[in-house]
């Protein structure tokens, strides 16, 4: 594959270089087997999140609770 211009691409270097990997992916499954592991990857960097701020104190218990409760989706316009 020829190096993209990166000065022309709307892509950073980083999106090109996996743009570049996946592009040798050759069957649904090598695609599904890198899903799962994006999954997983971006699944720990959220965990890892919340153990920051529960070890910070900016949330516990109490406040998990009234996630439950909180209603977040923006209204429908009638």
């Amino acid at each position: 594959m020829d190096a993209p211009n990166l000065q022309s691409s709307p892509f950073t270097p980083f999106q090109i270089e996996m743009l570049e990997l996946i592009s040798r992916v050759k069957s649904e499954e090598e695609m599904k087997d890198i899903r799962r592991l994006l999954g997983q990857y971006f699944a720990k960097q959220a965990e890892d999140a919340m153990d920051r701020l529960w070890d910070e104190g900016k949330i516990n218990d109490t406040v998990i609770e009234e996630w439950k409760n909180e209603h977040m989706r923006t209204p429908y316009n009638q």
